[in-house]
C-alpha cells in the first residue's frame, strides 16, 4: 500500500501595521535599546490596535491570503486547526470564528494550546488526519495577540512578545516530502514557572485578581531559559539523529523566536550555520504561536522543493518538540 505523507503546500501570513519600537518601550518601562537586544534580541514588534479585535482578526487574514495564493476554494477546506495562547475568548473556539470569517463552511475546527508549541502540536496533529486518508485539505494557523495579556509595566515580559498570525495548507501525498517524523513532549512540572495567574477555573476573575495584575503573563525567565535551551536543543539534535541528517544536508533550522541565545545555542549544539537558520525574531519578537509559520512565511520564496526542515520550538507547559520534514514545492514558483 501506498505510503500518505502530510504536505504542506501553501503559506499565508499577517503581521498588524503598528511597529512598537525598543524606544517606545523605553519610554513606558525602565528599559534601554541595548539591554533588550543584548539579553533577547529584539528591536521591535508589531501590535494589533483597534477595539473589539481579536487573534481572529489576524488568523483570518493569513488565511485569506494562504487561499488565495493556493488558489484554494473555501469548500474545499474540511479541517482547520489553530494553535493559539490568546483565543478571542474562552468559547468558541477561535478556529470556527476564523473559519466563519473566511467562508469555510465544510470544515470542523478546533484550538490548541500547547504554549509556544501550538503550532508544533498543531501540525503534527494536522498530518495524522491527512496520514489516515480522512482529510484532504486542512488548514493549520499559528496566531496570537500576546498584546492582550502583556503587562507593559514589567520590564522582565513586555519587550518580549508581539502579534501576528500565519497559515498552511496541509495535503496528501504520494511522493517523498512532507512531514517525516515528529518528537513531542511536555513536562507539567513547568507551569510554575510560565503560566498566567488567574482568568481560568481556578482562579476566576475578581476585582481582586484584576486589581493584582494576575491576568497577564507571569514568567520566572532563568529556569526557562535553561529548559528551553536544553530541550529545544535536545530533540533538534535527536531528530537529525534518528535520520541521519549531517549539518551539510540539513537545509533549514525553523526555531522559535523567543530569545536570540536560545536559537544560538540550538544551532551550536546541531553544528550548523547561522545562514542555515530562519530568524526574524528581531523584526517581531515572539508571537508565541505564530513564530514557526511566519518564518515559513517570510522565506517561502526561498525554500525549494525536497529540503530538509527541522521545526523546533519549547513553551508554556512545559512543552517543546521537532518535527522534521521535506518541503514540497519552489516557493519562489508560488503566485
Amino acid at each position: 500500500m501506498t505510503k500518505i505523507r502530510a504536505a504542506i503546500t501553501g503559506v499565508g501570513g499577517y503581521v498588524p501595521d503598528y511597529i512598537l519600537t525598543n524606544d517606545e518601550l523605553s519610554r513606558m518601562v525602565d528599559t534601554t535599546d541595548e539591554w533588550i537586544m543584548t539579553r533577547i534580541g529584539i528591536k521591535e514588534r508589531h501590535i494589533l490596535k483597534g477595539e473589539g479585535r481579536g487573534t481572529s482578526d489576524m488568523g483570518a487574514e493569513a488565511v485569506k491570503q494562504l487561499l488565495e495564493k493556493t488558489k484554494t476554494d473555501p469548500s474545499e477546506i474540511d479541517l482547520i486547526i489553530c494553535g493559539v495562547v490568546t483565543p478571542d475568548m474562552l468559547f468558541p473556539a477561535t478556529a470556527n470564528i476564523i473559519a466563519d470569517k473566511t467562508n469555510i463552511r465544510n470544515a470542523f475546527g478546533f484550538d490548541m494550546n500547547a504554549g509556544c508549541s501550538s503550532f508544533l502540536y498543531a501540525l503534527t496533529t494536522a498530518s495524522k488526519y491527512v496520514e489516515s486518508g480522512s482529510h484532504k485539505k486542512v488548514i493549520v494557523v499559528g496566531a496570537d495577540k500576546m498584546s492582550a495579556i502583556v503587562d507593559y509595566t514589567d520590564r522582565a515580559t513586555c519587550p518580549i512578545f508581539g502579534d501576528g498570525a500565519a497559515a498552511v495548507l496541509v495535503e496528501p501525498t504520494t511522493e517523498d516530502f512532507g512531514v517525516v517524523d515528529t518528537i513531542l513532549q511536555s513536562d507539567g512540572v513547568g507551569r510554575i514557572h510560565l503560566h498566567q495567574k488567574a482568568g481560568g477555573s481556578a482562579k476566576p476573575p475578581t476585582h481582586e485578581t484584576i486589581d493584582a495584575r494576575e491576568h497577564y503573563v507571569y514568567q520566572e525567565g532563568q529556569p526557562v531559559f535553561k529548559w528551553a535551551v536544553s530541550k529545544m536543543a535536545d530533540v533538534s539534535v535527536e531528530m537529525m539523529e534518528r535520520h541521519n541528517i549531517t549539518p551539510e544536508t540539513l537545509n533549514w533550522l525553523v526555531p522559535h523566536q523567543a530569545n536570540m541565545r536560545i536559537i544560538e545555542a540550538t544551532a551550536n549544539r546541531m553544528g550548523i550555520s547561522k545562514e542555515q537558520v530562519m530568524i526574524n525574531i528581531q523584526r517581531y519578537g515572539n508571537t508565541t504561536s505564530a513564530t514557526l509559520p511566519l518564518c515559513l512565511w517570510e522565506w517561502e520564496n526561498q525554500l525549494r522543493k525536497g529540503d530538509n526542515i527541522i521545526l523546533a520550538a519549547f513553551g508554556a507547559g512545559f512543552t517543546w518538540g521537532s518535527l522534521y520534514l521535506k518541503w514540497a514545492y519552489d516557493g519562489d514558483k508560488v503566485g
